[in-house]
């Protein structure tokens, strides 16, 4: 699934081809993935506006139109935005082709799970599920006091807590591995037992692991494309996920594989005691 580094690299490689452009008609080859305002239809509210630019918030794409509307896209588990600067036979699995003003933007999904909303922009948070989620681990103003407050008095692992989008927003599997390889803590840890200092370096590590992710591009294993297809490249940087069993960088020790919140979980118990 397209965490927040892939979701951000995705608003970056996009927004550069269709920042104030036309969206001049729809192709709806399965019209379940997108979801309309009221008693309008997803094409008449969408057809002829022009797209003044894209936000992030977690790992929703916000693609803002003129006239109040905003277009929710959430990539889910196989979703792909990708644009195209010419006309382009739609492949297999593409569900809604955007024709622009100069070229198309096709959104695809092997799996069929990413869906696509209209919605007035002033309801964005108030109106869908973005007005549960946590705050952005990215942002100034999150702290390692404000992570503490996140957490509260959970009595859950770590890996749990930091998978819940209502306590930060944006980390999945991949990142939340690598967060707490990074920060030296054990998946399994209970989030009540942190120390002042050890919220400290996990705030340090989520923020230097996602600004990593973004630089590399995201990280591509199946199905991860940017906006101009292209895979992402902080693969070649994981310390822990998909390692299970293989050698630890660090200390050369078999790296653990188990579930844990219902996800499997790499760790190395040595480096993260």
């Amino acid at each position: 699934m397209p965490e927040l580094p892939e979701v951000e690299t995705i608003r970056r490689t996009l927004i550069e081809h269709v920042k104030d452009l036309k969206i001049e008609g729809i192709k709806l080859i399965w019209p379940s993935v997108v979801c309309g305002w009221e008693d309008k239809a997803f094409e008449d509210l969408v057809t002829g506006r022009r797209i003044r630019t894209i936000d992030r918030r977690g790992k929703y794409l916000l693609i803002r139109l003129d006239e109040d509307l905003t277009l929710i896209a959430h990539m889910r588990m196989t979703g792909r935005l990708n644009y195209y600067p010419d006309l382009r036979e739609p492949e297999k699995h593409t569900h809604v082709v955007f024709r622009l003003e100069h070229g198309e933007v096709h959104f695809s999904d092997v799996r069929k799970f990413g869906r696509i909303q209209a919605i007035p922009t002033p309801l964005c948070f108030s109106g869908s599920s973005l007005g549960k989620l946590g705050p952005e681990p990215l942002e100034a103003d999150f702290t390692p006091a404000v992570l503490k407050d996140r957490f509260g008095k959970k009595k859950v692992f770590l890996k749990a807590a930091l998978l819940d989008q209502t306590v930060l927003a944006g980390m999945g599997n991949i990142y939340v591995d690598e967060s707490l390889f990074l920060a030296g803590l054990s998946p399994d840890r209970r989030v009540d037992t942190l120390s002042e200092e050890e919220f400290s370096k996990l705030h340090q590590a989520i923020q230097s692991v996602l600004q990593a992710g973004i630089d590399a591009q995201g990280t591509s294993f199946r199905d991860y494309r940017d906006a101009n297809g292209e895979k992402g490249m902080f693969e070649e940087d994981l310390q822990v996920y998909g390692r299970g069993g293989k050698p630890c960088h660090v200390c050369g020790q078999t790296l653990e594989r188990v579930r844990l919140a219902g996800r499997t979980t790499v760790y190395c118990a040595r480096c993260q005691r």
